[in-house]
């Protein structure tokens, strides 16, 4: 059975992929700009201290620069992931719009190691796809699963989905140790999930 939902997974990343990679400059630029407008603001109101994590997009993902430069000029403090190798979960360090980054794993911006690991509060989180209930498909590496296990483990978090209305689909195959999405933002506003 396993290895069915494995084959559904794949295919239905592959169909994604490409949907994805027809987007324009022009779309990606709007749905950025809409999503920035959004803001978190449909969250419970954050700590002071409540630290929300972004991602640098790799390849076709979804453009988040403008809703990160938006949250820093609120004062929410910011972080990057970081990939600390295969079957680990990310981790975190503080990140501000004007920093400078590094290079990591697939050429993806993460910030430079003198900076101080943080461990977010609200994760903003990449997809291809994703459904009503929260289950969502990436790439595949499970970083984003292994990462919000831990993290649901020691604390309160809620995970954000960052979309394109287009990527919604009406079920995502899912397996024991994937994990769900609380939210999913898109570009028509945010969507709770009932799962």
């Amino acid at each position: 059975m396993s290895q069915i939902i494995l084959e559904q997974k794949r295919a239905l990343r592959a169909r994604a992929k490409s949907q994805r990679a027809g987007y324009t400059a022009a779309q990606k630029a709007q749905a950025a700009s809409a999503i920035a407008d959004l803001g978190l603001g449909f969250l419970p109101p954050l700590r002071a201290e409540a630290a929300v994590s972004g991602f640098a997009p790799l390849g076709d993902e979804f453009r988040l620069w403008p809703l990160l430069r938006r949250l820093a000029g609120e004062r929410v403090p910011l972080a990057l992931p970081v990939i600390d190798g295969k079957g680990k979960p990310l981790l975190f360090r503080a990140w501000q719009p004007g920093d400078q980054t590094a290079a990591g794993v697939w050429g993806i911006a993460e910030p430079t190691p003198d900076k101080p690991r943080v461990e977010p509060d609200i994760l903003l989180v990449p997809l291809l796809a994703f459904d009503r209930e929260g289950w969502r498909v990436g790439y595949g590496g499970g970083f984003y699963d292994r990462t919000l296990r831990g993290l649901r483990a020691r604390k309160p978090i809620v995970a954000v989905g960052i979309a394109f209305d287009e990527q919604r689909v009406d079920a995502v195959p899912h397996l024991d140790y994937d994990e769900r999405l609380d939210w999913v933002l898109t570009p028509s506003g945010p969507i709770r999930c009932v799962g």
